[in-house]
């Protein structure tokens, strides 16, 4: 099965267009954790029994992991394990490097860790993109339009008058259309509008709602087809007080993850 078939089975299945960020700050798990062998994937573990009923699937920053040393590797090869196969298992590497490396990146966290689909950055061309493609059921996020700060040093670019994002969102479809979406800022409306209004049917990958607070209304009168999916990560995992017990903790989790699931459902009907 194709991933744009996949992905929208699950998103009507699950009646979610939420990924959970698994973005698991070791210093911020919750102290009752740490009594536990490896906290990272015992908290990650509840976190996903908590909120499989609210979301599509859960997208996993490698940068958290591989901060953690031989435990974060452990948490994050266990944790992907942990996620249910009826949900999407989204791995957040922004990867991009020349041919040969991309290939062992492919095997790593395709074929290895099975991962359905990954982020990655488009700077080195076609070669760093190809080995990711080679697998027909996954899928690639190409960081397209991204809400930090410095976004504009390269991506406002004018090429061919054009700015330089709309010249790779171009070539990368011609990549190809059936396993290629893309990452867009919840902040940059006029994007999100312009790609998910395409007859590509374009997956969006949309980081920025929860934590850093853009505006979730605005979002969802920009977005055009149902391919989508909006990430929140802080706002849902850190939903409670480190000091809190599981039994109190949790609950919390729980609830930041219905209310969110709930209105982005609202605001799409």
């Amino acid at each position: 099965m194709i991933f744009k078939q996949k992905l929208s089975g699950i998103i009507k299945s699950s009646k979610s267009n939420l990924v959970i960020g698994l973005d698991t700050d070791f210093d911020k798990v919750p102290a009752t954790y740490l009594r536990y062998k490896n906290p990272m994937l015992s908290f990650n573990t509840k976190i996903i029994e908590s909120t499989y009923d609210y979301c599509a699937g859960y997208k996993i920053n490698l940068a958290f992991y591989e901060a953690a040393g031989k435990k974060g590797i452990e948490a994050l090869e266990e944790t992907v394990k942990a996620i249910p196969r009826n949900r999407i298992k989204i791995c957040d590497a922004k990867r991009g490097d020349i041919g040969n490396t991309s290939k062992l990146y492919a095997k790593a966290y395709f074929d290895n860790m099975h991962f359905d689909a990954i982020t990655l950055s488009p700077y080195m061309g076609f070669d760093s993109i190809s080995p990711f493609l080679e697998r027909k059921d996954k899928f690639v996020y190409v960081l397209i339009r991204t809400s930090n700060k410095s976004a504009d040093d390269f991506q406002s670019l004018k090429v061919n008058g054009k700015e330089l994002h709309e010249v790779i969102a171009a070539k990368s479809l011609k990549w190809s259309k059936n396993q290629t979406g893309f990452v867009i800022g919840a902040n940059r409306l006029k994007e999100i509008k312009k790609y998910s209004s395409s007859k590509d049917n374009i997956p969006l990958l949309i980081p920025g709602i929860g934590a850093q607070g853009n505006d979730l209304k605005n979002l969802m009168k920009n977005l055009h087809n149902k391919l989508f999916l909006i990430n929140a990560s802080r706002s849902v995992i850190y939903a409670g007080d480190v000091n809190e017990t599981q039994t109190t903790y949790m609950p919390k989790v729980i609830a930041a993850a219905k209310e969110l699931n709930s209105l982005i459902k609202s605001l799409r009907n």
